[in-house]
C-alpha cells in the first residue's frame, strides 16, 4: 500500500491548473467588441435608438432579457430593495455588461447623463438602489443614461399608439428618471 503523501502527490499531478482570471476576463477598449455580451448589447441599443434619443441601462437589460418588465416595475414602485435582486445573471457579468454598454455608447457618440431614479407611486419619493452593497461606481453605471446629441432626455418621444396615462399629479407615469446633469454641462 502506498503512503498517503504519494497518493496526494499523484492526485495533484492530475489536476488541471486553475483558470487564469484578471487580465484575460477584463473588458478593455481593445477587446470589448469580441466579448460574447457585445452582440446582444448592440442589438438592444439599436432598438432603443430607433424608438427615441435615450439609452438607459435598465432598458437595455429589459431588451436583452436580463430583466422582466414586471420586476422592473416592482423595483420602480419600491417593492424590491435593489435592482440586482431581480436581475438574471451573475453580478460580475452584469458589471462587464455595463462596462461594454458604456464603451459602445461612447463609440456611437452618445452623451452620458446622470439620472436619479426615484420611487413611483404613493408615499415618499425615495432614491432607488441598484445594488445591495451601494457601491458608488456601480450605482452610477446603472443610473447613467446615454443621450443622442441634440436629444432631450427629459421628454422621450411618444408614439401615436402610446397608452401611457398621466398620474394624478399630472406627471407622466412612464418616465424613466429625472435628469440631473449631462457630462460637459455647467450648472
Amino acid at each position: 500500500m502506498e503512503p498517503a503523501s504519494e497518493r496526494a502527490r499523484a492526485r495533484s499531478s492530475k489536476r488541471k491548473p486553475p483558470k487564469q482570471r484578471g487580465a484575460d476576463s477584463r473588458v478593455t477598449k481593445q477587446n470589448y467588441r469580441r466579448h460574447r455580451l457585445y452582440p446582444g448589447i448592440v442589438k438592444a441599443v439599436d432598438t432603443l435608438l430607433a424608438r427615441g434619443d435615450v439609452v438607459a441601462p435598465v432598458d437595455v437589460l429589459v431588451e436583452t432579457g436580463r430583466l422582466d418588465k414586471d420586476k422592473l416595475l416592482d423595483w420602480r414602485r419600491g417593492r424590491v430593495p435593489n435592482l440586482e435582486k431581480v436581475l438574471r445573471g451573475n453580478l460580475g457579468r452584469l458589471g462587464r455588461f455595463l462596462r461594454i454598454l458604456g464603451m459602445h455608447a461612447h463609440d456611437l457618440g452618445l452623451m452620458p447623463s446622470e439620472t436619479v431614479y426615484r420611487r413611483w407611486g404613493k408615499g415618499p419619493k425615495q432614491v432607488l438602489r441598484f445594488t445591495k452593497t451601494r457601491e458608488p461606481n456601480l450605482e452610477k453605471a446603472y443610473s447613467r443614461h446615454f443621450v443622442r446629441p441634440g436629444g432631450d432626455p427629459t421628454h422621450p418621444p411618444r408614439s401615436k399608439d402610446s397608452t401611457t396615462t398621466p398620474s394624478k399629479d399630472g406627471k407622466d407615469a412612464g418616465r424613466e428618471g429625472e435628469r440631473t446633469q449631462t457630462q460637459g454641462e455647467t450648472t
